[in-house]
Order: structure tokens, then sequence, then C-alpha cells
């Protein structure tokens, strides 16, 4: 009897521990799902809606760069199609005007006797100069005519001057300018390949901008490459247009003995620094967003979280 007692108690507690056994198999877990779902109130695996949300801070900067390459792109055209032909905005856009209308001054006899001459030789009044070409032309009349656009152009002031004048006739030209042609050429087609170099850039960073820098903050790091690249370029065709032009203009005025004047174009100034600051504003906005800004990646795999309130939170 004692051992038939025993072997039931052992029965019966086996039993007992089959259905606690069950019990907690068959019990769903609610930690894995909750960490799934929220950490200390934050959200594990927000929706489209709250990723957008969350996005909308990074998604403005992406776009505001953009926007700035886009302004830069325009007035990189503007430049780049700038003294093309006698067109209006075209015809006023020039790096640097060469005014001989008067090159004989006022106080030699015959003064306007001789500089109308000058006039009939072949002389023109002035002769401006863009990136590609130069155009020339009279006062009275205003632009006559456009060289043929040239790639990697530079303007040869005494090269243009001689040709024009009838056979034979010469003229002098201030020995300045002579002096700084070598440094003209190397330094315009320079100028020249930046500029061209930049307007392609900044076009194709319109369409990439707004679109991976959301997706990934390590998008941001080429863009950052490619901007600081175009920025570089933009900035230093900037600044050699600057100077050539104001250099031009001293020199050209240096020779008191003839009555030459130049001026820098004010368009094709206003042009350079316009698309010059924007490209700065869009390369700052890059590299800021390689370590700022939750991007779409950050929030999907964890990185970041969401806090009920719409606080955004590192993990961790």
């Amino acid at each position: 009897m004692a051992l038939k007692s025993l072997l039931n108690l052992r029965k019966r507690n086996s039993s007992d521990d089959d259905t606690t056994k069950e019990r907690y198999t068959t019990q769903s877990p609610t930690r894995p799902a909750s960490s799934e779902q929220t950490l200390h109130g934050e959200e594990r695996v927000p929706n489209d809606e709250q990723i957008k949300r969350a996005t909308r801070v990074r998604r403005f900067f992406a776009y505001s760069a953009s926007f700035g390459y886009l302004v830069s792109w325009v007035f990189l055209i503007l430049i780049l199609v700038g003294n093309t032909s006698d067109k209006p905005v075209l015809r006023n856009t020039y790096f640097y005007k060469l005014n001989l209308a008067d090159i004989i001054p006022a106080s030699v006899p015959n003064a306007q006797l001789i500089n109308s001459i000058a006039q009939s030789i072949g002389l023109h009044d002035f002769y401006q100069v863009g990136l590609w070409n130069f155009c020339e032309g009279y006062q009275s009349q205003g632009i006559t005519f456009c060289s043929k656009p040239e790639t990697l152009y530079w303007f040869n002031p005494v090269e243009v001057i001689m040709n024009e004048l009838l056979a034979g006739a010469t003229i002098a030209i201030p020995a300045a300018i002579i002096t700084i042609l070598s440094v003209l050429r190397i330094t315009s087609q320079i100028m020249f390949g930046f500029f061209l170099t930049a307007c392609v850039l900044n076009f194709v960073l319109i369409f990439v901008s707004p679109i991976l820098p959301v997706k990934s903050r390590w998008w941001s790091l080429p863009l950052s490459i490619f901007s600081f690249a175009s920025m570089i370029l933009t900035l230093a065709a900037s600044i050699i247009g600057t100077v050539i032009s104001f250099a031009f203009k001293y020199a050209a005025e240096a020779q008191s003995d003839l009555n030459i004047h130049a001026q820098v174009g004010l368009s094709m100034f206003v042009f350079m620094w316009i698309a010059t600051g924007f490209t700065i504003w869009s390369f700052a906005v890059h590299s800021g967003m390689g370590c700022c800004c939750a991007s779409k990646r950050d929030l999907k795999s964890g990185r970041r979280l969401i806090r009920p309130d719409g606080r955004i939170i590192h993990a961790g």
C-alpha cells in the first residue's frame, strides 16, 4: 500500500509540472513585442508617417541646398552666355570694357580730328570681353560685332586692335598691358575651365541634393566632397575674374599719355559673387547634414528613436 501511494504521489507531481510548462509555453511573449514597438516610451519601428515628420528638418535643409545650387547654376549660365551676342542682359554682361573713343587727350591740338582718323582706319570706340569672346562697337551705334565664341578664350588687346587697323597702321599700346598678357592668357583659361566645370557640377547637385541626403547621412559625405569641389571652383573662378577685371582696368589707365578708359562689368561682377555665395551656402548645408538631423536610415535601423512627444533621441 505504501508503494502504491508513493507512485500516485509522483504521478500527481509530474502531471502538475507538465501543466505548468504548458501554461508558460502557451503564454504570449509580452517583452519581445514590447521591445519591438517601444523602449522606455520611445518608438522602435516608426511608420512612414512618423518618419516623414521626423525627417522634416533634414528635408528642409536638403531642399534649401538644392535651391542654392539652382540659383547658382542660373547665374553661372548667365556668366557663360554673357557678351556672346548683342541682346538684352547679354550685351551688358562682360568682365571689363576698354574705351578708346577719346584715345587722344583733348589737350592735344586737333585731338577730335585725330580720334576721328583713328576710327576711320579701323579702331572702334570700345571693346568688351566675356568668357567666350569679345564684342566691339561705337558709342553712337552700340555693339557692331561680336567675335565667334572660342573654348578657353582669352582677350589679347594688342592682337585684336592691330588686326583691325588698316595695313601699315600702328598704335601705341601701354607697356603695362603688354607685360600682363601672358598672365592674362593663363588665368583667363583657368577661369574658363573652372566656371564651366562648376556649372556642370551644380546642375547635377540640383537633382541629387533633395533625395540622397534624406535617405542616409552617409550620402552627405560624397555629396559634401562634390559640393566642396563646386564651391572651390566657383570661388576661385570668381576671384580670378575679379582680379583680372580690376588689374586690366588699372593697367589700361596707367598710361597718362593716352586717354584710355576701362571699366569693370557690374552685371558680371554681381552674377559671379551671387553664384559663389549660394554655392558656399549649399556646401555648408551638406557638411552640416553629415552629423545633424535624423535620416530615414537612422530611424529604420534604430540608431535614432522617436519619443511619443515627437522628439528624436540617440539609441542606447
